[in-house]
């Protein structure tokens, strides 16, 4: 269940009653899930451009790390497909940076920052993000991931050689595609051959056995397949070069009194931000989609505080930043995982494949686990949101196109905060539209919409109906549609009914007193009705009311929402020292929300 505070340990709630039946059910889920883990995280270790057991590491330190902190039982942490291609983006803008030797710093800045956001409640902010904007932002990196792999699947050097003699790197999204087209003809066959063998194993194995770990037979189909090749004289590009030894899985560790420490910092506190976002997000969306379906709560803040630790501890450990896994998740809860011990568990499992199996990774082919790449990624792109993103509302399909086009063209940690701005300025933009109408009293006493707006029952007299938000945003607007109203040289008080108005704030206070400043100077005035108490407070503590006058302001009543209206209408008639019989109103009960 979500507390208001932060639990320092809380696995050991799921001690009690854990027998052989939850022993044996995590045990085996781990097993399933350390099978698609431990390739996975090599793919995403070479999606970054890091060395592939900083992937596998990952997999493990956050495994172990996260599962102790967190609230979900069925999370599991580790490098994915947003994280690993925002870190590469970042280092792709200069490839002459030592992205290795940087990691471990942007790994800690990262798990700092989570764990700063958790005690401070930021998780809960997670949910004012538009689901668009990640919506966007996963299809848009799915894309990159794809062409940037068929580089590895293809054989194409990425390297063009200009007529001074020099050579430069594409590296946005137009850039790459073109390089790809025009270099078609150097593309490497057996390259090719082996991506094309290893997609057709991986697809077959998810159709006639989906049960069974396809990323991981696919990719020793593919590394057998590589080795006979090798054997006959056949050069495919493996990483060969990769180094599993004890001492090789551990990254360097973070120096904090260099003399470049600060400068590194600054230059990476942007990308750490960025992460520590998208994970939070990733994380929140994950775990609460699977607690729908297993029916028990999470707490964001505390999944947060357990990713801050997982990062933490990887910044020491593994060298990588690690977030919320959906499809890693999913399958554990699909193997019928009981406890957080399973995420534990599999933690564990990766650790001693990295350990036991790691010298046997220098026989992947490089164009094998880039085509699984590809394939994982093109999972990623969910059709069926696009097309409601795209067709739901006008200001939705703006920020989906806004933000693919940034994810396309921009490093993806400037991406996400463009499409969140995006998104956020459009939604100001709605709600800063307060609705003004004029009403009057019927023949049957009730409060309504005028029927011929401009046409008075009194012509000296506009009663105007406000509904909406009155915060800063409205402000402007709030003024000069009030002011439009006020054309009428035959008008004399204006009554605005602020029943339904909504967050006044300073902003809009000064745009009043401004209002009711220039009125006066016209010989007119204002009167307000209907006033709730949150609005009333304040005009009382902004000092208005002293302004307005007491006698001009109408507070709502609870029992009949039309007498205040009644009673401004009889404070005008004052004000005009006209006597004009009593207004009549009707009040029905059953209507008694209705305005």
């Amino acid at each position: 269940m979500a507390s208001n505070t932060l639990d320092p340990f809380p696995i050991r709630k799921w001690l009690q009653g854990y027998g052989p039946r939850c022993l044996k059910a995590d045990l085996k889920a781990a097993l399933s899930v350390s099978l698609l883990d431990l390739p996975q995280g090599m793919a995403y270790a070479a999606v970054a451009g890091l060395p592939l057991q900083f992937g596998t590491m990952c997999s493990a330190v956050s495994g172990i790390i996260g599962s102790m902190f967190g609230s979900s039982r069925f999370t599991i942490l580790g490098p994915t497909n947003a994280t690993a291609f925002m870190i590469f983006s970042y280092f792709a803008a200069d490839p002459h940076v030592d992205r290795v030797s940087l990691m471990p710093l942007l790994v800690f800045m990262v798990g700092t920052l989570l764990i700063f956001g958790a005690f401070l409640r930021v998780a809960d902010l997670a949910q004012y993000i538009s689901r668009t904007v990640v919506v966007a932002y996963v299809t848009g990196a799915a894309v990159l991931i794809i062409i940037n792999q068929l580089v590895h699947i293809t054989g194409i050097g990425m390297l063009v050689h200009l007529e001074d003699g020099s050579s430069i790197q594409p590296r946005t999204f137009p850039g790459i595609v073109m390089h790809l087209i025009r270099s078609i003809p150097d593309a490497h066959w057996q390259s090719l051959a082996v991506a094309a063998g290893t997609a057709f194993i991986y697809i077959l194995v998810l159709r006639l056995r989906p049960a069974w770990p396809a990323l991981a037979l696919a990719l020793i189909t593919a590394s057998l397949g590589t080795y006979i090749m090798h054997g006959f004289g056949l050069d495919v590009p493996t990483y060969a070069n990769a180094r599993f030894g004890i001492l090789d899985l551990l990254p360097p560790f973070p120096d904090f009194v260099s003399p470049r420490f600060l400068s590194d910092f600054s230059s990476l506190f942007g990308l750490a931000v960025a992460i520590a976002f998208l994970a939070t997000l990733e994380s929140s969306s994950m775990a609460k989609t699977l607690s729908s379906i297993s029916g028990r709560r999470v707490d964001s803040n505390q999944d947060m505080f357990s990713l801050g630790m997982a990062n933490l501890s990887c910044a020491y450990l593994s060298g990588m930043p690690c977030s919320g896994s959906l499809t890693r998740s999913a399958l554990n809860h699909q193997s019928g995982a009981r406890t957080p011990f399973a995420a534990l568990f599999n933690g564990i499992f990766c650790l001693i494949g990295a350990l036991t199996l790691g010298h046997l990774v220098g026989f992947i082919p490089r164009a094998g686990l880039a085509v699984l790449i590809v394939c994982v990624a093109a999972s990623l792109v969910n059709r069926r949101n696009i097309i409601i993103c795209l067709s739901a509302t006008g200001s939705d399909a703006l920020v989906f196109l806004i933000t693919l086009a940034a994810t396309l063209m921009v490093p993806l940690h400037v991406a996400i905060f463009t499409g969140v701005g995006v998104s956020v300025m459009l939604y100001l933009r709605k709600a800063s539209q307060p609705s003004l109408v004029e009403y009057e009293f019927n023949q049957e006493g009730n409060l309504a919409e005028a029927a011929q707006p401009g046409v008075r029952q009194n012509p000296s007299v506009s009663i105007v109906h406000v509904e909406g938000e009155l915060f800063f945003g409205a402000a402007e607007l709030f003024r000069t549609q009030v002011q439009r109203t006020c054309s009428d040289p035959n008008l004399r008080i204006i009554i605005l009914r602020l029943k339904n108005a909504r967050h006044l704030d300073a902003t809009s206070v000064m745009a009043l007193e401004e209002l009711i400043r220039l009125l006066r100077r016209d010989g007119r005035d204002l009167i307000i009705s209907g006033v709730m108490k949150d609005v009333y407070r304040v005009l009382f503590d902004s000092g208005l009311t002293e302004v307005i006058g007491k006698d001009n302001i109408f507070l709502a009543s609870p029992s009949n929402p039309n007498v205040a209206t009644r009673n401004a209408l009889k404070r005008a008639q004052q004000i005009l020292g006209t006597t004009e019989a009593d207004v009549k109103i009707f009040f029905d009960p059953s209507k008694q929300k209705e305005d």
